[in-house]
């Protein structure tokens, strides 16, 4: 299931930002627009978050900014180092899955890896830009995908989040945002508003 991970978040819409994941620390910041307010950033007021240093409009949106990664479930799940254990080890689970592991036969996991890793940051709630597929998109081609793949997906998210030590209640929030994708990744129609 190509990108079959990405069932794994709502399409949420979060400010692009254009710092360079790539930049140490100590760099100046990239964006010059602040991702809070959408104004012009100020070099001077800056927040460094996972090596990345973001500039803002102003200190109240600054502290906004910090208030909102340290409340979100990327964060509350550990991170970086968390989620990229997770991706790892779930895709362990995964591609020993008689399930599901024919949807990945093709495909080049380390770029798998990377974008999935990027895809989940963003719609957990960390600063991130994902430039992949939409899910509707992603799986739009998958031959035969059902509800039994999308479970298996889940049942592997959940064993991986019980390995890690994740604690329940971070879980079942992380299921709930799984389960608000499966008509976006079975492409089913989309409910009425």
């Amino acid at each position: 299931m190509k990108k079959l991970l990405t069932l794994i978040v709502l399409s949420l819409s979060l400010c692009a930002f254009a710092a360079d994941p790539a930049a140490p620390a100590s760099a100046a910041p990239l964006n010059t627009v602040c991702p809070i307010s959408g104004n012009a950033a100020d070099p001077k007021v800056t927040f460094t978050y996972e090596g990345i240093t973001y500039a803002f409009a102003d200190d109240s949106s600054r502290k906004k900014f910090e208030a909102d990664r340290a409340g979100s479930l990327y964060q509350q799940l550990g991170g970086k180092p968390a989620l990229d254990a997770a991706v790892e080890l779930f895709y362990t689970k995964v591609l020993a899955d008689p399930r599901v592991n024919s949807y990945f036969k093709d495909i080049n996991m380390k770029r798998q890896k990377k974008k999935q890793k990027e895809f989940l940051s963003m719609a957990l709630g960390a600063p991130t830009k994902y430039t992949g597929a939409d899910l509707r998109t992603a799986h739009r081609e998958l031959p035969g995908l059902n509800d039994s793949h999308f479970n298996a997906i889940a049942e592997h998210l959940q064993a991986t989040l019980v390995e890690l030590k994740v604690d329940k209640a971070l879980i079942d929030r992380t299921l709930a945002v799984v389960e608000t994708t499966r008509a976006d990744v079975l492409n089913r129609p989309k409910a009425a508003n």
